[in-house]
């Protein structure tokens, strides 16, 4: 190797500007924000981490004494003498519930994004606004008609009727950003497949589907994290311990006399880690998601 190639990397150092006052400003600014976000994170995990004998408001700032997963093994199995049952069939459940739910509303929606952007019909506009009007209903105000819809249905305090619950409350938004994306997409290319003599749903399955993967992301990352956080159609539709999702089952955990937070606290980081592991593994594809144009109109 000669000199002046190993001479290159240094010289290109030696030319890199020194860092100015004022984004070392923004860079301290960055960080403090970053740790003042993380005060909750930090809590639930040195809490999770004592016994419940160090647990208090005077110490809460501080390490616990040592490394234990008692409270997380007490979490996630539960503990018949202190009457606190486990997060794990919960688990399952919330799984057996965001995957299915997710999957559902996000196919609809591409498909309504499909015909409200690509096959224009009288009313389309309307019926668009319409179902946008749906993102604006808040939950609380649609408590009583649905429990009545789902008794009459006979799929109240069931799984399959939760998951029926989070599909229909997740078509709006997932036909918006569909729609936004697919329109996005020229014409033209829909116009060479009619005369190439595709229909409706071959267009869809052979054209759009490979190309809106990025829009799949964005939509799966949304409803997977709205469905799986969700507590109040959870604690409503599903009326026993054995069906409910983990939201709440960890809300169950306290008991009527004494809260252990350090098993309560245990239990949070178990019920967040896969919206945690979620964005970490997709974070990514998300931001890509976003700017391939999934939620410009």
């Amino acid at each position: 190797m000669s000199a002046t190639a190993t001479t290159r990397p240094q010289a290109a150092a030696r030319k890199r500007p020194p860092l100015r006052p004022q984004r070392v400003l923004v860079y301290v600014a960055l960080i403090a924000a970053a740790a003042l976000f993380l005060l909750p994170v930090y809590l639930l995990i040195v809490t999770g981490m004592k016994s419940f004998a160090e647990v208090s408001l005077a110490t809460m700032w501080n390490l616990p004494s040592g490394i234990h997963f008692d409270s997380f093994q007490k979490a996630w199995f539960g503990q018949e003498s202190a009457g606190i049952r486990g997060l794990n069939s919960n688990f399952l459940n919330s799984i057996l519930l965001a995957i299915p739910a997710t999957i559902g509303s996000a196919f609809l929606g591409s498909i309504n994004g499909y015909v409200l952007s690509k096959w224009k019909f009288p009313g389309a506009d309307l019926l668009f606004t319409l179902m946008l009007f749906g993102m604006f209903i808040p939950y609380q105000s649609i408590l009583i008609p649905l429990v009545q819809a789902l008794q009459r249905m006979g799929l109240y305090g069931s799984l399959p009727g939760l998951i029926f619950v989070h599909i229909v409350y997740g078509i709006p938004i997932t036909t918006l950003i569909f729609r936004n994306y697919y329109a996005a997409i020229p014409t033209e290319l829909i116009e060479a497949s009619k005369i190439d003599g595709a229909s409706l749903l071959g267009i869809y399955r052979h054209i759009l589907v490979p190309i809106s993967m990025p829009a799949f992301v964005v939509v799966a990352i949304w409803q997977f994290t709205s469905v799986w956080n969700d507590f109040l159609f959870g604690v409503i539709v599903t009326s026993r311990p054995n069906v409910q999702p983990i939201t709440v089952a960890l809300n169950n955990m306290a008991g009527s006399y004494i809260v252990e937070w350090n098993v309560q606290m245990a239990g949070s980081i178990l019920a967040a880690l896969p919206t945690l592991l979620v964005y970490i593994l997709l974070g990514r594809y998300f931001m890509r998601g976003l700017l391939a144009g999934s939620l410009k109109g």
